[in-house]
C-alpha cells in the first residue's frame, strides 16, 4: 500500500478553529500562532533557603516533532508540571497545539524546585501559541500550582517571593486565593489573589481586573491562650523569678529537677511573657515558616512567637537544616522565639553539639556543594533534665538508685561547652504538699509581661544610645562591630558589654571573688554581667549591683562546688 504525503497548510485562522476539537471555542484574548518560533517570558522567583530570587520563565513554540521539555536545572516536581500545564490549558478552554514547546527557567545555573512554576508556564505557553494577548505582564509577577481543571492551588514560599518582587521593581504580584492573605502584607506591592487560569488571562488583559489585596492590619499586642497561663502554676517561685530574668533579657535557661515538678508546665508558659512581636520581627518568623511551608495562620501573619518543642530523637540536620536544597530546621523556626528540649541529656551528642554555633552566633550556616545558605537562629533556649537517670537524686522523699558511673554517664551526655552557652541553671525541686493542694497563688502572664516588656524598652534605649555614640567615635576606632543586632542584653557583643555592664570597686571585688571560688570560664563571666544587666533592668536600676551579681551568679548551679556532677 502507497502512502500519500499530505502538506500541511498551518494552523487554522481564528474562523476556523480545530477540527481536533470542534466543541473548543478559540480565544477572545488572541488568534492562532503562524509557522515561525515564538518566544514569550513570564516573571516568576524560586526560594531557596529562606530568600527568594527571580526567575524569567521563557517559552519558545518552534517546528519539529511535537515535544514539552523544560530545561534550566529543574525537579521532578517541576517536570511534572508539563502534563498539569497541558491538562490545565485544554480544560480551561485553550489548546496546546502539536508543536516543539521549550521552557526555559533563567538562570539556568540555579536548581528550581517546587510546583510554583505552574502558572507563568501556562500564560507563556498561551503567549507563545498566539491565544493570549496580555498588556500587564512586563510588570506583573506570576506564582502559582495548576489543578487539571485550570484552578489554581496553593503553594510554599509566596512571602520571600512578594519582598523579591518589591526588591526587583515589579508593580503587582498574582498569587493562589490561598496565599493572598500571606502576599499581601509586603507593603509598596499591589497583590491579587485568583482562583483559575481563566482569571489570570482576564487580569493581564485588561478584561476583568483582579481588585488588589489589601494590607491586613498588624496588633502587636496577641493575648494569652486560656489554658496557659502562668497564674496555673503552683509553687516554684524561684523558678518563676528564673523565668521572668531570662524573658526580660533573652537569656538561655537550663531546669533541673526530678519528674513532676513542673519544668514542661513552666517552659511552655515562657512564651505568654515574651514581649509582643514588632511587625519587622513578624515579617522575619513568618518568611521563615512560609519557606519551610509551615504557614498556617489566615490572616498570612504569624503574630505569636514560636516555641517548638523537637523529640529527642530528632537529628542534627532536623536541628540545624540541610538537604540538597537547604531547609530550615529547628533552631532556624525557633527564630525570635523558643526552642524547648525537655530532656535534655537523652538527645544524641552530635546533636546538642550542633547547637553551639547558633547559640553563640545567632545564625546557622548550611554548607552543600551547590551552595551555602546562612539561616538566622536568634532563639531561646529552654532545656529540662532530671538530675540523674532514675530521676530522684537530691529528692528528700525518694531514694536515687543510679550508680555513680551511671550519674556520670548520664551527665557526661551533655558538654561543659554547651553549659557554658546556657546563662541560667535553675533548680526545680519537689513541690511541698501544701503549695500542692492550695490554690494556685502568683503574677499572671499578663503581669510579669508588663515587667518584661519595661525592662526591654530599657535595653533598647541604652542599645540605641550605644550606637548613636559608637557612630561619633567610628572614626577613630578601628575593628569596631555594627552591634545593630543585638536586641537585648543576652546579644550584647563583648565591647558592648563594657560600655553597658560597668561595675563599681565594691562590684568588682565580688565579682571576682566568685570567680576565683566557683572557677568560672571567661564565657561564664560574661553570661554572669549580661543577667546581672538584666536583673538591674527589672529593677530599673542603672548600675549593676552586688545583690544582682549575687542573684546571677547562684543561677550558675552547675559552677557551684557542690554542682549535680559532684
Amino acid at each position: 500500500m502507497a502512502l500519500r504525503w499530505i502538506p500541511f497548510d498551518g494552523w487554522p485562522s481564528r474562523d476556523s478553529p480545530s477540527t481536533d476539537s470542534p466543541s473548543r471555542a478559540v480565544s477572545p484574548l488572541g488568534g492562532w500562532p503562524t509557522l515561525s518560533g515564538v518566544l514569550a517570558r513570564v516573571r516568576s522567583a524560586a526560594v531557596h533557603g529562606i530568600e527568594a530570587y527571580p526567575v524569567d520563565v521563557e517559552v519558545d513554540v518552534g517546528r519539529g516533532l511535537p515535544a514539552f521539555h523544560i530545561v534550566g536545572l529543574p525537579d521532578p516536581a517541576v517536570q511534572e508540571a508539563r502534563e498539569r500545564v497541558r491538562a490545565a490549558i485544554r480544560n480551561a478552554g485553550y489548546d496546546v497545539p502539536p508543536r516543539r514547546i521549550t521552557v526555559n527557567l533563567a538562570p539556568a545555573d540555579l536548581h528550581k524546585a517546587g510546583s510554583s512554576f505552574d502558572l507563568p508556564m501556562a500564560v507563556g505557553v498561551l503567549m507563545a501559541t498566539g491565544q493570549a494577548r496580555l498588556r500587564r505582564i512586563e510588570e506583573t509577577m506570576l506564582l502559582g500550582e495548576l489543578s487539571l481543571d485550570g484552578t489554581l492551588r496553593a503553594v510554599t514560599g509566596t512571602l520571600p517571593v512578594a519582598l523579591a518582587a518589591v526588591r526587583g521593581g515589579m508593580a503587582s504580584l498574582i498569587v493562589p486565593e490561598p496565599n493572598g492573605a500571606e502576599a499581601a502584607v509586603v507593603e509598596g506591592l499591589r497583590v491579587h489573589a485568583a482562583r483559575t487560569l481563566g482569571q489570570v488571562l482576564g487580569h493581564l488583559a485588561d478584561v476583568d481586573a483582579l481588585p488588589p489585596r489589601p494590607t491586613p492590619p498588624f496588633d502587636p499586642t496577641p493575648g494569652v491562650e486560656d489554658d496557659v497561663d502562668f497564674r496555673d502554676l503552683k509553687g516554684q517561685l524561684a523558678a518563676r523569678r528564673a523565668l521572668e530574668v531570662a524573658a526580660a533579657g533573652g537569656h538561655n535557661l537550663l531546669l533541673i529537677g526530678p519528674p513532676g515538678t513542673g519544668k514542661t508546665m513552666l517552659a511552655r508558659r515562657l512564651p505568654t511573657i515574651l514581649p509582643p512581636l514588632t511587625w519587622s520581627e513578624a515579617i522575619e518568623v513568618t518568611q521563615i515558616y512560609s519557606a519551610a511551608g509551615l504557614l498556617r495562620e489566615p490572616s498570612g501573619l504569624l503574630r505569636r512567637r514560636p516555641f517548638r518543642s523537637p523529640h529527642h530523637t530528632a537529628s542534627s540536620g532536623a536541628m540545624v537544616g540541610g538537604g540538597v536544597l537547604p531547609r530550615p530546621g529547628e533552631v532556624t523556626l525557633a527564630h525570635r522565639g523558643v526552642l524547648f528540649l525537655d530532656e535534655l541529656p537523652e538527645f544524641h551528642r552530635d546533636v546538642l553539639e550542633v547547637l553551639r554555633q547558633p547559640l553563640e552566633d545567632r545564625v546557622v550556616t548550611v554548607a552543600r556543594v551547590q551552595s551555602t545558605v546562612v539561616f538566622p537562629a536568634a532563639f531561646m533556649l529552654v532545656a529540662a533534665m532530671n538530675p540523674c537517670p532514675c530521676g530522684y537524686r537530691g529528692d528528700a522523699q525518694r531514694e536515687c538508685l543510679c550508680t555513680p558511673l551511671q550519674l556520670t554517664r548520664y551527665l557526661t551526655r551533655i558538654s561543659g561547652p554547651l553549659l557554658d552557652r546556657i546563662d541560667l541553671h535553675v533548680e526545680v525541686p519537689r513541690i511541698a504538699a501544701a503549695e500542692l493542694t492550695s490554690y494556685p497563688a502568683g503574677d499572671s502572664s499578663t503581669q510579669i509581661r508588663a515587667r518584661v516588656v519595661r525592662a526591654r524598652a530599657i535595653q533598647r534605649e541604652r542599645l540605641h544610645a550605644d550606637r548613636v555614640h559608637r557612630a561619633e567615635q567610628r572614626d577613630r576606632r578601628e575593628g569596631e562591630g555594627s552591634g545593630a543586632a543585638a536586641v537585648c542584653n543576652a546579644e550584647l557583643s563583648p565591647r558592648q558589654m563594657r560600655r553597658c555592664c560597668r561595675l563599681g570597686k565594691e562590684e568588682e571585688t565580688f565579682l571576682r571573688g566568685a570567680i576565683e571560688r566557683l572557677g568560672l570560664s571567661a564565657r561564664a563571666h560574661d553570661r554572669v554581667l549580661r543577667v546581672a544587666r538584666t536583673i538591674a533592668d527589672l529593677e530599673d536600676r542603672d548600675a549593676i549591683g552586688a545583690a544582682h551579681l549575687a542573684e546571677a551568679i547562684q543561677y550558675r548551679l552547675f559552677d557551684r562546688p557542690h554542682r549535680p556532677e559532684a
